[in-house]
């Protein structure tokens, strides 16, 4: 995170909501291995009375209920400094596009190719 893009930023504090271990899962990109940011962490925070819910990858468990300092936008109240620096959502959306087109292409391949017997 840049201080100086987010100099503006209100700090707060978050409660952990819940972690959980996430085992080495296949793709294209890590190739299968277990990256360091093993642990899932969920969080709540208030920012202008409303309760807002982000998460990140870390390396080490955190205690349900432990309080962790975090920032926010005071613009857009949803955008933190932990889920800011993730992207894992964008990822995911990406991740489950390509494995969309990849069926389809396949359907076509095997469609094209049942007309060629």
């Amino acid at each position: 995170m840049d201080s100086r893009e987010h100099s503006e930023w209100i700090e707060t504090t978050a409660t952990v909501v819940s972690c959980k271990f996430q085992f080495a899962r296949m793709n294209t990109m890590s190739l299968g291995l277990q990256r360091d940011e093993r642990f899932r962490i969920a969080f709540d925070y208030y920012a202008h009375g409303q309760l807002y819910s982000g998460e990140f990858q870390s390396p080490v468990a955190m205690a349900q209920n432990k309080r962790i300092p975090i920032r926010y936008n005071p613009q857009l109240p949803g955008e933190n400094s932990y889920s800011d620096r993730s992207g894992s959502a964008a990822g995911r959306g990406l991740f489950a596009v390509a494995i969309a087109g990849s069926v389809v292409l396949s359907l076509v391949w095997l469609l094209a190719m049942r007309g060629c017997s």
